[in-house]
């Protein structure tokens, strides 16, 4: 498979829903806040059906409306997404895990040879976010969701197989314990720690030369500036925080990026 396409546009563990995200991963705009539904009737999401959300997911958009659908069908009953979170699942989980593909896109693009695919690793994938999202958005890449929750990994197989993702292995294990050190090109997260923590699980698993890229929230470069010891003992560099586009009209979230050092 070619390599992906070239960037378009300048710029404990995963809770319920990746729960912590909600207000670290989506930037400091409070919430779409829909009308009161009445008793006994779910809320409905202010974006599903608007033309921010296809044009945000382009050809992806089928693959998603389906994640979508089955959240709001099974994530609540499933213990993956809290009620308050069925109406806003579009902004604040779905959109905010897709502002990470021209991030993969670019970095693929310069750092990974033509005639390889190049290889993501999601940690905490939780309900599926940003894994499930980049994965049905780049089916250039392969992607290996990694989980250690029993019932999350279940979920995620399931909508792997619903979505028909042909590029993506999930796995059952913690971060720190998975064995293929040094095998992916980029490792992506979203809620999973703060990055003094983060650093020593995830970047083992990146190859010399490839880099981490962590849906934060507003204190993005408090956390840097907390974890450079430990950002320096595991061989990062250059640690950025940068403003991420969500959708037209909606505030961007924050990205970090971490390179790991080649080697000489």
């Amino acid at each position: 498979m070619s390599r992906l396409a070239p960037m378009t546009e300048t710029t404990e563990k995963n809770q319920t829903a990746n729960q912590a995200a909600s207000g670290q991963a989506a930037g400091k705009r409070a919430p779409l806040a829909p009308a009161p539904a009445p008793i006994g009737q779910p809320q409905r999401d202010p974006l599903e059906g608007s033309d921010v959300v296809r044009d945000a997911c382009g050809d992806a958009f089928g693959k998603l409306q389906m994640f979508h659908g089955k959240l709001v069908a099974e994530g609540g009953k499933r213990g993956l997404i809290g009620p308050r979170e069925v109406p806003r699942l579009w902004e604040r989980h779905i959109l905010n895990s897709a502002a990470l593909v021209p991030f993969v896109e670019d970095f693929a693009a310069r750092a990974v040879p033509e005639n390889e695919q190049c290889r993501v690793a999601d940690i905490g994938s939780g309900a599926g976010f940003p894994g499930i999202v980049l994965a049905a958005m780049l089916p250039q890449a392969k992607f290996t969701l990694i989980e250690p929750m029993e019932r999350r990994v279940d979920w995620l197989e399931e909508v792997v197989g619903e979505l028909g993702l042909e590029n993506v292995e999930v796995v059952r294990d913690r971060a720190e314990d998975y064995p293929h050190k040094g095998s992916f090109d980029i490792v992506v997260c979203r809620a999973v720690a703060r990055l003094a923590k983060l650093v020593p699980w995830v970047m083992p698993l990146v190859r010399p030369g490839g880099r981490v890229i962590a849906l934060k929230g507003q204190s993005a470069q408090q956390e840097i500036d907390k974890a450079a010891k430990e950002i320096r003992k595991a061989r990062g560099l250059d640690p950025a925080v940068h403003s991420a586009p969500v959708g037209q009209g909606l505030e961007p979230t924050f990205v970090v990026t971490i390179d790991k050092r080649a080697r000489r």
